[in-house]
């Protein structure tokens, strides 16, 4: 696929909302196609994140470690899904593993080039600062809802 089609995929992500062309432009020379056959998986639960994924095409099937030692499937990400977006700031562990359902495509973004995107434009470092403490404060939301609940 051309770096066009990549630039429109990677501003239909929502942590990359607001990324202006340049911006994106980096993001998208600076990452990596990977096609992954059907069957095939793209990570194991509990390694080592040093990059995120935007799935470009294709179903990536995430399942985790059950309690009775079986594989649990956790959900499935198609088209424009973002998989370890923490990994793009700080060094985690896959909560899950990721493997294809179909021949994919994804867009492998690897740490230090997110780092330089914000190293070189600040505002976007302040625009994903924003964006965790959404997210963070709505997961407080969430358990505050479960607690009352659960007593």
């Amino acid at each position: 696929m051309a770096l066009h089609d990549d630039i429109r995929l990677l501003a239909s992500v929502p942590l990359f909302n607001g990324l202006n062309d340049d911006q994106l432009r980096l993001l998208s020379f600076g990452a990596e196609r990977r096609a992954l056959l059907s069957g095939m998986t793209l990570f194991r639960e509990r390694s080592p994140a040093e990059c995120a994924y935007v799935i470009a095409s294709g179903a990536i099937q995430l399942t985790s470690q059950g309690k009775n030692g079986k594989p649990q499937v956790e959900g499935v990400a198609g088209a424009g899904a973002l998989l370890s977006e923490l990994a793009l700031v700080t060094l985690v562990e896959r909560k899950f593993t990721a493997q294809a359902l179909e021949d994919s495509e994804v867009i492998r973004i690897p740490r230090p080039l997110f780092q330089r995107l914000m190293e070189e434009y600040p505002e976007v470092a302040d625009m994903v600062q924003d964006r965790i403490r959404d997210n963070i404060s709505g997961l407080v939301d969430e358990l505050s809802k479960l607690r009352a609940v659960f007593g």
